[in-house]
């Protein structure tokens, strides 16, 4: 009999937040009485409550101090946290850590609720003087840390473990072979075998030539114009495996320039994944100098989203607009696609107009 195995896991969760507290009008509370102290909002991290407490005037060994505080609200609760105390240089922004409190527990029940653990936190003489305090104001930021393990529930081994599906990777080796491949293509001088089944469930254009009345359907070559080798290879292997192949020699230019031979192919045979996998490619790649040829292709070939992206870059400032109008691709853009030209008009006039 095999004995059966409970598996628990342990694992420690990180939960950390930065808190600002601005106080204005400092010289007006400047003269509150020792104990008297101001609280922040509250505010929250690893689902606990916590507040800055901040004391204008602290006396310990006859010296005057100003005194954070750093305060566990949450009741009957026990929490294992860090934080990190710090002042702000009002004139240059730039914070300064005054106290640190190490990874401890912080037990609401008692004095450990509050870090530090100790009233001089900076000499008030020494504060009013500095760069702390400007135009009667001051800023404490405090990093609050909080550390948390999660144990899971038990849970009986009694799955058994499922592979990734490797479909892809078996018809990309199909492909490869040939292996009862049904049909030829000619390309630019080169062949290419493949099975018209798998082309027919991708491509309807595919399934019309192959399985239609149509010519090519009773052809076992079948001769595809205006279209080069390494891109029908390209497109075969993504009909297949659903991804595109590396293009690792090529340079940025290349890869671009592959890519839109890529998305006619797509359009060209409606393999709609591969277009919308190629356009969103283009449309990460956008720059003053390419986006009016992408525009242009995305208007060739229906590519409302591409069309989208473009026009939002063209128009997002008149920097760019500029830089963009000052390119040929643009004037080719004005010779070959005028539509797009409008719809960037309009695009801009609607974004004056909410402005």
């Amino acid at each position: 009999m095999t004995m059966p195995t409970a598996v628990c896991t342990c694992t420690a969760k990180t939960d950390q937040c930065m808190f600002v507290f601005e106080i204005f009008d400092y010289s007006q509370h400047r003269s509150m009485r020792t104990g008297e102290f101001i609280r922040s909002s509250t505010f929250s991290v690893g689902g606990y409550d916590w507040a800055i407490c901040f004391y204008p005037s602290r006396e310990q060994n006859d010296w005057g101090y100003i005194t954070v505080y750093l305060e566990l609200l949450s009741v009957n609760t026990k929490v294992w946290a860090s934080c990190d105390l710090r002042l702000v240089d009002q004139t240059t922004g730039l914070s300064t850590s005054l106290h640190k409190t190490e990874l401890r527990v912080f037990n609401s029940s008692n004095a450990s609720r509050f870090a530090p653990q100790t009233g001089s936190f900076m000499n008030r003489s020494q504060f009013d003087a500095s760069l702390y305090l400007k135009d009667d104001h001051l800023t404490i930021q405090c990093i609050t840390t909080v550390k948390q393990l999660q144990v899971s529930a038990p849970e009986l081994l009694n799955e058994i473990e499922v592979p990734l599906s490797n479909s892809a990777v078996l018809l990309g080796k199909l492909l490869e072979t040939g292996e009862g491949a049904d049909v030829t293509f000619s390309v630019g001088g080169q062949t290419f075998t493949a099975h018209k089944i798998v082309l027919a469930m991708r491509s309807p254009v595919f399934k019309a030539e192959l399985f239609g009345q149509i010519k090519e359907a009773n052809e076992q070559l079948v001769t595809i114009q205006d279209m080069k080798p390494d891109v029908f290879r390209a497109l075969l292997y993504f009909i297949y495996t659903d991804s595109l192949r590396g293009m690792d020699g090529q340079d940025g230019e290349g890869k671009r320039g592959m890519i839109r031979h890529l998305l006619v192919a797509a359009d060209r045979y409606a393999v709609e994944r591969m277009k919308l996998v190629c356009a969103s490619i283009l449309c990460k790649n956008l720059d003053a100098k390419n986006v009016s040829a992408t525009l242009a292709l995305a208007y060739q070939h229906n590519c409302d989203k591409l069309k989208d992206v473009c026009l939002e870059f063209i128009t997002s400032s008149s920097s760019v607009m500029d830089s963009v109008v000052a390119t040929q691709g643009f004037q080719n853009l004005k010779a070959t696609c005028p539509s797009a030209l409008v719809d960037a008009f309009e695009k801009l006039s609607k974004r004056f107009r909410k402005t």
